[in-house]
């Protein structure tokens, strides 16, 4: 064998996965058809991130006479935002560049694909294909945007999450199709550099997967900043034979036509697994087109893995991460237990920001649940009051027999950074009792936990 693992795919899961393979002692090769660090560094957490890194800061420019501040003509310059998020992603991928020096993981450029026997062959642009062999083989290829039939892409008029990082221009009208991370995230990116939006969602909830007081919270953030949502809608048809884009849109009372610019499609992913040669290598693939695997991503087939957005599940990075160390793991011999899916947390950086783990109320309902459930706003928090950004809440969701935390749902700004708290308490079966007794930081938005936890036990102070 001419290397003990192969990962096909350098994204959040397949490079981290090289490189505890190569921690481990592993002979690691890793193939690539286009950039380090896959769609997540180049084309998705990285580069959305800075830009609405750039979008709160000229927000909160604007609003600096709040604090204190004179700030004056306060402007942007939309290609420097753009270069940007270039920039980061490009520093970032030469990060990932270095780690494989480090770890001394072999990088081949070129599309893969996989024959029987544990052999890769990887052609590249006018060179001869090579042929690897390996003893073991992770597919960790990614996912790419769903084309759908009525909302075809053109990459111009039609755009996916690419294209809308790196638009020459910004539009004075952008409509958005689709409501889960990646929609709102461009939804609240574009309005608040000035452009106008209309979000649309075919549920009856924008981020229809939250917790619902979650989600209508932030529908009436967006409609307060000017964002236009309809949600029971559908886009059935496109003319863009002119000018202006002219959408059809169904409703729920009404058919309508909207006029605008550029439509983003965001209404979600595929997993890529064409011309990966699964077939041929005869592993199984579910009716959703993602790869079959067990508790620890091997698939049907001896010697061969998947993970990340291939497989079934949340198509997250940090997952897809997870995965690797798992996957690897096991491979050589070391006790790991699965992942648990029902512990994932879920983060949307728009603003205000979304966290979220475990049952939403509506999923403990539907379970049987007797719970106990607490509430915390963070306009009765002190660190919230000294930010001058106090919208949202905390809601936590506990049963109320044993104690077992069930659900935490929090939407605010900076609460991103305290949902992993969450996540350990569940891990760690912790109750509400050692929540309230662990002695949380004054002012800091941890506290919030703490109050909603009080909240739904009776004891809460703050309100």
């Amino acid at each position: 064998m001419d290397f003990d693992l192969i990962v096909i795919g350098s994204g959040p899961g397949g490079y981290v996965a090289a490189i505890r393979a190569a921690q481990l002692g592993l002979k690691t090769a890793i193939i690539e058809k286009e950039h380090l660090g896959g769609i997540c560094l180049n084309w998705g957490c990285i580069p959305t991130k800075s830009l609405l890194k750039s979008a709160n800061t000229f927000h909160s420019l604007k609003h600096a006479e709040d604090y204190g501040l004179i700030a004056e003509n306060i402007h942007f310059d939309f290609l420097s935002i753009i270069k940007r998020s270039r920039n980061l992603s490009e520093k970032m991928r030469k990060g990932i560049n270095f780690l494989m020096r480090k770890n001394k993981i072999e990088v081949i450029f070129g599309r893969a694909k996989i024959h029987p026997g544990k052999k890769v062959i990887v052609f590249k642009e006018n060179e001869k294909e090579c042929e690897y062999t390996s003893q073991y083989i992770i597919l960790a290829t990614g996912a790419r945007s769903i084309n759908l039939p009525d909302l075809p892409q053109d990459g111009k008029k039609i755009i996916d999450y690419r294209q809308a990082l790196v638009l020459s221009e910004l539009p004075k009208r952008l409509m958005v199709v689709g409501s889960g991370a990646i929609g709102v995230e461009f939804a609240y990116f574009y309005n608040t550099l000035g452009t106008k939006v209309t979000l649309i969602e075919k549920l009856a909830n924008i981020l229809p997967t939250e917790d619902s007081e979650i989600s209508q919270q932030l529908e009436l953030s967006f409609k307060k900043s000017g964002i236009e949502v309809l949600t029971s809608s559908s886009v059935f048809k496109v003319d863009t034979s002119g000018k202006d884009l002219k959408v059809s849109i169904k409703g729920p009372k009404q058919e309508r036509i909207i006029e605008t610019d550029v439509v983003l499609s965001a209404v979600g992913v595929t997993p890529n697994v064409e011309l990966l040669g699964l077939e041929e290598v005869g592993i199984k693939m579910d009716r959703r087109g993602s790869i079959i695997v067990d508790n620890f991503y091997r698939t049907n087939i001896d010697g061969y893995y998947a993970i990340g957005d291939v497989v079934h599940g949340p198509a997250l990075a940090h997952v897809a991460s997870s995965e690797g160390l798992t996957c690897v793991e096991h491979i050589q011999g070391l006790d790991v237990e699965p992942i648990d899916y029902g512990n994932i947390p879920s983060c949307i950086y728009c603003s205000p920001e979304i966290a979220s783990v475990g049952l939403t109320e509506k999923e403990t309902k539907e379970k049987g649940y007797d719970t106990k459930v607490g509430k915390f706003p963070f306009s009765a928090l002190g660190k919230s009051t000294i930010n001058g950004e106090n919208e949202g809440f905390i809601k936590v969701i506990f049963d109320a027999k044993y104690g077992e935390w069930l659900g935490c749902h929090i939407i605010g700004t900076g609460v991103t950074d305290i949902i992993t708290e969450a996540v350990i308490a569940r891990k760690l079966e912790t109750t509400s009792h050692e929540i309230l007794k662990s002695i949380h930081p004054h002012p800091t938005l941890s506290e919030a936990i703490m109050e909603a936890v009080s909240d739904a036990y009776g004891t809460c102070i703050h309100i």
